[in-house]
């Protein structure tokens, strides 16, 4: 690109400038100094917004961020070893062994009790679909309905944590 038509200095984003060369017959002439701005699409724009949005409540959002996550995982896992189920189904009762553990260590009662038993059952689901997802594919039957349940409930619980905190 030659130096005539190249933008000089500092470059401002999306602005073009383009410096036309004096004409001949003239010696006192200034150049001509051409400024076309370039607006991005409505669509950049939409994309951009939702964008900075989704950036500002990345922390509110981690739990949707782990469910798409575990749904393409579990995608990629079917696609190359659908018997991987079979190997995660025994992780499933992990959680229901680290309820008792942890009552047995430090004894709650009552909503800490509650969240405890809630959180478990939520996270044995939760490692119960993986499991199936692996083996039978993330949208075979109610596997789809199952993880968008599990989504919501997972959020849910994560805002209600997180305002409490």
């Amino acid at each position: 690109m030659s130096s005539r038509t190249r933008a000089r200095g500092a470059k401002a984003a999306g602005i073009h400038t383009v410096h036309i060369p004096r004409q001949r017959g003239r010696r006192a002439a200034q150049p001509f100094v051409v400024v076309v701005p370039e607006r991005p699409s409505l669509a950049w724009e939409a994309a951009g917004w939702v964008g900075r949005m989704l950036w500002r409540h990345r922390g509110a959002l981690a739990p949707t961020s782990l469910a798409l996550l575990a749904l393409a995982a579990t995608g990629l896992l079917h696609a190359k070893a659908p018997w991987a189920g079979l190997v995660l189904a025994g992780l499933a009762a992990g959680p229901a062994v680290g309820v008792l553990l942890m009552q047995r260590r430090r004894p709650g009662t009552g909503t800490v009790l509650a969240w405890r038993i809630g959180l478990a059952l939520l996270t044995t689901l939760a490692l119960a679909w993986f499991a199936a997802a692996a083996g039978f594919g993330p949208l075979a039957g109610p596997l789809g309905l199952l993880w968008l349940l599990i989504w919501a409930a997972a959020q849910t619980a994560w805002l209600i944590v997180r305002r409490t905190h």
